[in-house]
């Protein structure tokens, strides 16, 4: 995709610099989901410093690539429309965290599901570049970082993770973030790879975490990076899509009636608009039960005026 290559990251973004390594892992797969990784960075990099001149350069070069990529794929509703780009990087972000999350509470702890939990905390970290964070997703990603630093604290030191939600009061995120700035590389846009990645976790928490809600028979997308390659050779590790746990569609909905005159805002159609767009890229990963549980929440909103 990105004919420009960036020149060498300054110091003073290293705090996106793993956003952009994303970035180039998923221009083949996911070039929707490079495209607004790379907006995060060149948004967060404005912030962060747009006068020193080795930081002008940098960001001229990213804006660069933001505009080959716009122009390649000018004709996606995902780039052009930001309530369909969120919701495609909101449901990947949600895949790799709930392949992660399977991984965890079925006791198969490995490097792939280590890096899923964190890049999906760094997907969501993306969707702010469409506004504030829900507290479902800011729990999502406190989590995820959490979790890819505590289960790489038990491995290394050959200790056996706890599965599934735990406690993660006064945990650090610090240690994930330095340490795993310095597996990869970003010079001349290319990447290096992570094989030496390390994640940290001050103290090993004792109570339960309870604020992670996860819809029931969810799976990771047949494209989830953190997957073993095809045509490798390698079978023993391939993960197998759950089978999906597909809602009852409400008996309600083939009868109902308007209560009176409903009068629609321009905020309910927007609502309705969302939950349509959501279907729509929960079917791009075959996500049948996600697909049919908005859809049903629209057709409500638009019959009843009611979520």
């Amino acid at each position: 995709m990105a004919a420009t290559a960036l020149p060498p990251l300054p110091p003073q973004f290293k705090s996106i610099q793993h956003h952009l390594r994303t970035a180039q892992e998923l221009d083949k797969r996911e070039p929707v989901v490079a495209y607004y990784c790379r907006l995060y960075a060149m948004q967060t990099g404005m912030k962060i410093d747009s006068k020193t001149p080795e930081c002008r350069k940098f960001l001229s070069k990213l804006m660069d690539q933001l505009e080959a990529m716009k122009k390649q794929f000018g004709d996606n509703e995902a780039i052009t429309q930001d309530i369909v780009g969120s919701a495609h990087v909101e449901n990947y972000a949600l895949k790799m965290f709930l392949y992660a999350d399977n991984e965890d509470r079925a006791g198969q702890f490995h490097k792939n599901m280590i890096k899923s939990f964190y890049t999906a905390s760094l997907l969501i970290d993306v969707l702010t570049v469409f506004g504030e964070l829900s507290e479902e997703n800011a729990q999502h990603r406190k989590y995820a970082r959490w979790k890819a630093a505590y289960i790489h604290n038990c491995l290394k030191n050959g200790e056996t993770p706890q599965p599934g939600p735990i406690g993660m009061e006064g945990e650090s995120f610090a240690d994930v973030e330095k340490e795993e700035a310095g597996s990869s590389s970003l010079h001349s846009g290319t990447t290096q790879p992570t094989s030496s990645s390390t994640y940290e976790a001050n103290n090993i928490p004792t109570s339960n975490y309870t604020g992670i809600h996860i819809p029931p028979g969810a799976h990771a997308p047949a494209n989830t990076p953190a997957e073993v390659p095809h045509n490798t050779g390698v079978t023993s590790n391939t993960i197998q899509p759950s089978p999906q746990n597909i809602p009852l569609v409400d008996p309600s909905l083939y009868s109902a009636q308007p209560a009176g005159e409903v009068r629609l805002t321009p905020e309910d159609f927007a609502r309705a608009q969302k939950y349509c767009k959501y279907a729509g890229s929960a079917l791009q990963y075959e996500d049948v039960s996600t697909a049919v549980q908005n859809l049903q929440k629209a057709l409500k909103l638009l019959i009843t005026g009611r979520e």
